[in-house]
């Protein structure tokens, strides 16, 4: 399913956040959402799902406006994983990877042989299977990342939000990551800071830059040096042709220095 927004307005603490943002997420593609910190990125995330309210614009699901869509038919829509996964849950990995089910059962169902091998399936799928009787608070913040992305899979949904997916991970498991992702076909929006794993993993990203849409399409029409240390205020260079990688530097020792 397509995911559109069209002029995403959020105001938070008396401040706009996002102004007039528009947005297209092809169906079926990876698109990522790439800025610096605080230029909106998992404001405009959240607000794909209704977490964030927004003051104008609209989003839409397909053909659905996802303002008027009751919860249970949202969450069959969309599945999302956020960046940080609790640890104060007295839970363990298998029942939190069940909880994505919830919006396939009944109101008082219990987990059915279907539900247990969609969970044990993306379980395996993440790599940490050998954790399904671990209590989450056990866990290392990588394996939890794994457990949340198994959460979001078994729920099954034409739509995948991700919030910052690689955090915690090392170099491997990021990778393997994005790679599982891109392998369910689903309609993919991942907002990330990694700007090299975007071009080897995104087919398409949005740019923002103080709660403004700076460059949107494909990623390596977009991500550019010139657009890239604008935004981010680097020096950016473009290595390679086959398998491009960014290098960056600061532009100086004074603006690059820490508070």
């Amino acid at each position: 399913m397509r995911v559109r927004a069209r002029g995403i307005g959020v105001r938070l603490g008396g401040a706009d956040v996002l102004c007039d943002v528009d947005i297209d997420a092809p169906a079926g593609q990876v698109t990522g959402l790439l800025g610096p910190n605080g230029s909106g990125k998992s404001t405009l995330l959240r607000s794909l799902y209704r977490a964030v309210p927004t003051h104008r614009g609209s989003v839409r699901i397909g053909d659905r406006d996802v303002s008027a869509m009751p919860a249970r038919e949202r969450a069959r829509a969309i599945a999302v994983m956020l960046q940080d996964a609790p640890t104060d849950v007295d839970l363990t990995v298998l029942e939190v990877v069940l909880l994505g089910r919830i919006p396939h059962r009944s109101a008082f169902g219990d987990d059915t042989r279907e539900d247990l091998r969609i969970a044990a399936d993306a379980l395996r799928r993440t790599g940490v299977q050998d954790l399904a009787g671990r209590l989450m608070a056990t866990l290392s913040g990588g394996q939890r990342q794994r457990v949340m992305l198994a959460r979001a899979l078994a729920q099954q949904s034409p739509v995948l939000l991700l919030d910052e997916p690689s955090n915690h991970l090392d170099i491997r498991h990021q990778l393997e990551l994005m790679q599982l992702v891109r392998e369910q076909r689903s309609t993919v929006v991942a907002a990330l800071h990694d700007l090299n794993l975007a071009l080897t993993s995104c087919d398409h990203v949005v740019v923002l830059e103080r709660g403004r849409v700076a460059g949107q399409g494909p990623a390596r029409e977009v991500l550019t040096p010139e657009l890239i240390g604008r935004v981010f205020e680097v020096d950016a260079r473009l290595l390679g042709e086959q398998d491009p990688t960014f290098a960056f530097r600061p532009l100086s020792p004074l603006r690059s220095a820490l508070p």
